[in-house]
């Protein structure tokens, strides 16, 4: 698995690439995540990415030559033209369906706009999937981007010790995860769950799904209505 992230900020990607989990996977050779600067590829001294939109209002907008340039420039590196997505506001929500089937891939850039957003000439060019991470915005796609190169991550063999890592955790099989607890045994006047400690491995399987079907109804009775 590759995944490329084009953005005018690479420092602060690989600040979070570069920790945890996923810092260890790529130092170890598990998954190869880097970092495009976008400025790299303007066509201008001053290395400017940016103008005014037309038609007026504040802010600024990404031009597309540098954001094209950029793009042409991962196809040819990598020899193929990867799986290529746009975070935006506007786009599909990103979901656990949609993480594991990303997963499957082989190649993969991710486009970060900033400020007001990109001229859509260059995305009616590449015509990139366009996914949101929520029904907000941030001020630039760097953050959305780390989201979803970290959901698909630890979705590839080697990045976590084992596929139950994740297998069990919410959303995966349309359930919240059932509650978690660790030493002591006794907290606050608070214990663990007796069944937790009895050893009986069906009785608490049956219990841990017992308990993500009632937080699924308490807390996301939609996930249980969209899967009827």
């Amino acid at each position: 698995m590759r995944i490329e992230i084009a953005t005018l900020f690479p420092e602060m990607c690989l600040n979070v690439l570069d920790e945890s989990i996923i810092g260890r996977a790529r130092k170890g050779g598990k998954i190869e995540v880097n970092c495009r600067n976008i400025r790299d590829y303007t066509q201008n001294k001053h290395r400017k990415v940016d103008d005014s939109p037309f038609g007026g209002g504040k802010g600024m907008v990404m031009q597309a030559q540098p954001i094209y340039d950029c793009y042409k420039a991962v196809c040819n590196d990598f020899g193929c033209v990867p799986h290529t997505i746009y975070m935006s506001p506007k786009g599909k929500p990103l979901t656990q369906k949609r993480v594991k089937e990303l997963a499957l891939l082989s190649d993969i850039l991710i486009i970060c706009g900033h400020y007001e957003g990109v001229d859509q000439r260059v995305l009616d060019k590449i015509a990139p999937e366009e996914i949101s991470i929520g029904d907000y915005v941030l001020t630039g796609g760097e953050l959305p981007a780390l989201v979803l190169t970290d959901s698909i991550a630890r979705l590839c063999e080697g990045v976590l010790p084992a596929s139950e890592c994740f297998e069990e955790e919410s959303h995966w099989n349309g359930l919240l995860e059932y509650p978690q607890y660790t030493r002591p045994e006794m907290w606050e006047g608070m214990p663990v769950p007796e069944i937790l400690l009895s050893g009986h491995h069906k009785n608490i399987e049956s219990w841990r799904l017992q308990k993500s079907l009632e937080l699924t109804k308490q807390l996301r009775p939609d996930m249980l209505e969209s899967s009827k």
